[in-house]
């Protein structure tokens, strides 16, 4: 009942990877036709390529998807946490396409290739027309879900290499500088790296039950002792449930427990969704008559 904005942001969020894949899909098909009648490897390889993103995309889909099933008795906290895997797949994949480019171009420094003509450079703007369309449908929604950003950050990747490959193919029609190919590549990939071992460490600290790093522990700690009638707390637990839910639990110690004791814990609820965004909190309240006895 409470997750309902939730789903309006998910929805959104599906429909935005649902677009990316099909407009990718078929810029992968065109891009394919266009590399066989060309004969050109290199449009071959970026069809590739893009087609390793698209399964990126649906990846995201697939785990946006599965967020909006309800809890069952196997996944008794839904199956929110698909996008966890998602972010952190796309991350490590990401990761790979870099440092392959950059192999790529380090064998080509050795050998540059032939000129690619006129061909390349106008699929390669197409490219960069698709990607950067799918990239600006999930940009808003990216800064806030770590599944999106993994989606947005294969695109932004992909717009990133078909500038390059525009770029160098007009350099290299107009200079024959064969070079500029492969140090264009290097640049790229290094581009590409960065968010993406930053996509990696993120996601994993999720997946490993890491407060998510919008939250601050140490606020969300002073914020309940400061609450009426709260003497103590402790076990205080927050974790992600998938990258747009975060869940919280903790014990608090209150001597004299609440008289109106739903509406304490209603507006400790709301506090911590408007204040941190944690939409989905666990509160224990103890009289403190004994130690408790959970450890850790």
């Amino acid at each position: 009942m409470h997750a309902h904005h939730h789903h309006d942001a998910t929805d959104a969020a599906g429909r935005a990877l649902g677009i990316g894949i099909v407009l990718n899909l078929a810029f992968v098909i065109v891009e394919a036709v266009a590399g066989v009648l060309g004969h050109s490897m290199a449009l071959l390889a970026d069809a590739a390529h893009n087609l390793g993103d698209v399964l990126g995309l649906v990846l995201a889909w697939g785990a946006n998807r599965l967020t909006r099933r309800v809890a069952s008795r196997q996944f008794s906290y839904g199956l929110g946490s698909s996008t966890l895997l998602a972010a952190l797949i796309n991350g490590v994949t990401l990761a790979l396409v870099s440092l392959w480019i950059l192999w790529e171009a380090g064998m080509r420094l050795a050998d540059p290739p032939a000129v690619h003509g006129a061909l390349v450079i106008g699929v390669a703007l197409a490219g960069v027309v698709v990607n950067t369309a799918t990239a600006w449908l999930l940009l808003s929604g990216q800064k806030h879900d770590l599944n999106l950003r993994g989606a947005f950050l294969h695109m932004a990747a992909d717009a990133a290499v078909s500038v390059a490959v525009a770029i160098s193919g007009l350099i290299v029609l107009l200079t024959g500088f064969a070079l500029v190919d492969p140090l264009l590549s290097i640049l790229v990939s290094l581009v590409i790296l960065v968010p993406a071992l930053g996509l990696v460490r993120r996601s994993l600290q999720l997946v490993m039950h890491g407060v998510p790093e919008e939250v601050d522990l140490d606020q969300v700690g002073r914020h309940l002792a400061a609450m009426p009638g709260v003497t103590d707390y402790h076990h205080l637990h927050v974790w992600a449930l998938s990258t747009r839910q975060t869940a919280l639990s903790v014990h608090l110690v209150m001597p004299e427990p609440p008289v109106e004791g739903d509406t304490f814990l209603r507006e400790l609820q709301n506090d911590l969704r408007e204040r941190f965004g944690i939409d989905h909190a666990t509160v224990q309240i103890e009289r403190g008559e004994f130690p408790c006895p959970i450890d850790g």
